[in-house]
C-alpha cells in the first residue's frame, strides 16, 4: 500500500474529502501518522443502477410507513436530491468501514438494505422525500420536516392533497391580478405591521425574487413550495375540523371555490384564523357600509384587511378624518372603493390633506374628491403636483 507523508497533506485536500476522512487526516497531521493514498479519491458517481436500486429501497421504506405503492413510487421518483443524499451516505459509510478494516455499522447489509438503514437514521420518517417531491429544495424540505415532527407522513400527504385539490387547485387569476394586488399592498402599506402581515410580506418578497416575480403569485404550481416554506404550520391544520369548515364559510360569503386559492395566496395567515374571529372582524367593513354579502368580493382583492394592524388602523383613520372635518360618508365610500387606504398611516394621509388644503380644497369639497378618486390619497405630494 502506498502512503503519503503527513507533511504533504494540504488544506485544499482536506476540504475535498468526506467529514469522516477529514477527521482522520487531521489526526494524522497531529500525530504524524502516514495516510493511505486511496483516501484522496473522491466518491465515484453513482451509476444509474445504484440510483434505481436506491429509489426502489426508498419506495419500500415509505410503504413500511403506511403509504400506498403508487404514492411511494411517485415520491421516490421525484426526490432526486434526497436519493442522492442517501446514496452518498452509504458510500461514505462503506469508505469508513474500509478504512477501519473492520465490520462497522451496516457492514453486513447489502446496498438496498443500507439505503433503508440510512433513511431510518435520518429520523424524519420519509417527510423530507415527500416535501422535495412537492417542490421544496432539499435544505428547505429538511427544515420544514423538523417543524412537522409530530405529524405522520400519511397525514401530511392527505393535507397536501386536500389543499391542492380543494383550495389551491387551478383557479382564475386573469392578467396576474393577484400579483398586482400584492404589489399595491407592498407599495402603499405605511403602518407598523403585525406578525401576520410581516410574514405575508416576506412571502411576497421570496416570490418577487424569482423569475417572473409577483406575476406568478396566482400560479399555484409555481408558488406552493414558497407557501410551505413560509408557512409550514399549514401542514399542522386538521382537515375535517378546520380546513373544510373554512372553505365552506368563505364560499357562503361569496368567495368562489375557483378563486379561493388566490385569497389565501394574497394573505396566507387567514387560513389560521378561527371562523368566529373572522366574523367579528367583519364589523369593520359593516361600519363603512359594506353589505355582508359583498364582503367576499373585498376579500378576493384585499384579504389582508383582516389583519390586526389594518383593523386597528381603521379606528385611527376615522379619528383623523373626523378631526379634519371630512364627512364620514365620503370617508366610508373612499375605503369601500379603495381598501388600500386602510394600510396607510395617518401621518402620510395628512401630507395629502395639507396639499389639497393649499389648493383651497377642504372639508366637504375634499370629501367629494376622495369619494370619487380615493387613490389620490396614496400619492406623494410631489407626485400630485406633477
Amino acid at each position: 500500500m502506498e502512503f503519503l507523508p503527513y507533511a504533504r497533506v494540504s488544506l485544499g485536500v482536506l476540504k475535498k474529502v468526506s467529514p469522516h476522512v477529514h477527521q482522520i487526516l487531521l489526526n494524522s497531521l497531529e500525530f504524524k501518522i502516514p495516510v493511505s493514498k486511496h483516501l484522496f479519491s473522491p466518491f465515484c458517481s453513482p451509476t444509474p443502477h445504484d440510483l434505481t436500486q436506491a429509489r426502489e429501497s426508498i419506495s419500500e421504506y415509505l410503504q413500511e410507513l403506511g403509504l400506498s405503492l403508487e404514492d411511494s413510487i411517485s415520491i421516490s421518483s421525484n426526490s432526486p436530491k434526497y436519493v442522492q443524499m442517501l446514496v452518498d451516505g452509504v458510500k461514505e459509510l462503506e469508505e469508513w468501514n474500509a478504512w477501519n478494516n473492520s465490520n462497522g455499522e451496516g457492514d453486513s447489509l447489502g446496498f438496498k438494505e443500507m439505503i433503508i438503514y440510512m433513511a431510518k437514521e435520518k429520523g424524519d420518517n420519509g417527510k423530507v422525500a415527500f416535501l422535495e417531491s412537492v417542490g421544496l429544495p432539499l435544505s428547505s424540505a429538511m427544515s420544514v420536516a423538523r417543524y412537522l415532527s409530530s405529524e405522520s407522513l400519511p397525514s401530511i400527504i392527505r393535507k397536501v392533497k386536500y389543499m391542492k385539490e380543494n383550495i389551491f387547485s387551478v383557479g382564475d387569476d386573469k392578467g396576474g391580478l393577484s400579483g398586482k394586488n400584492a404589489r399595491r399592498m407592498m407599495m402603499h402599506l405605511s403602518i407598523s405591521s403585525d406578525e401576520d402581515v410581516q410574514q405575508t410580506l416576506s412571502f411576497f418578497e421570496k416570490i418577487e425574487a424569482r423569475r417572473g416575480g409577483l406575476e406568478i403569485l396566482g400560479l399555484v404550481d409555481a408558488t406552493f413550495r414558497f407557501l410551505l416554506e413560509s408557512f409550514p404550520r399549514l401542514l399542522l391544520l386538521p382537515v375535517e375540523s378546520h380546513l373544510e369548515p373554512m372553505v365552506e364559510f368563505l364560499e357562503n360569503i361569496g368567495v368562489p371555490r375557483r378563486s379561493m386559492g388566490n385569497v389565501f395566496l394574497l394573505f396566507p395567515p387567514i387560513l389560521f384564523y378561527k371562523i368566529q374571529g373572522i366574523k367579528s372582524k367583519f364589523s369593520t367593513f359593516e361600519k363603512v357600509g359594506v353589505a355582508y354579502k359583498d364582503i367576499g368580493k373585498m376579500l378576493l382583492k384585499y384579504p389582508w384587511i383582516l389583519s390586526t394592524s389594518i383593523q386597528e388602523n381603521y379606528e385611527q383613520i376615522l379619528l383623523f378624518f373626523e378631526e379634519e372635518k371630512i364627512p364620514k360618508t365620503s370617508v366610508d365610500r373612499a375605503i369601500r372603493s379603495w381598501p388600500h387606504l386602510l394600510g396607510c398611516s395617518t401621518s402620510k394621509l395628512k401630507l395629502m390633506v395639507d396639499q389639497f388644503g393649499e389648493l383651497g380644497i377642504r372639508n366637504k369639497k375634499f370629501g367629494l374628491v376622495i369619494a370619487k378618486s380615493p387613490q389620490l390619497l396614496l400619492k406623494k405630494p410631489q407626485e400630485f403636483l406633477q
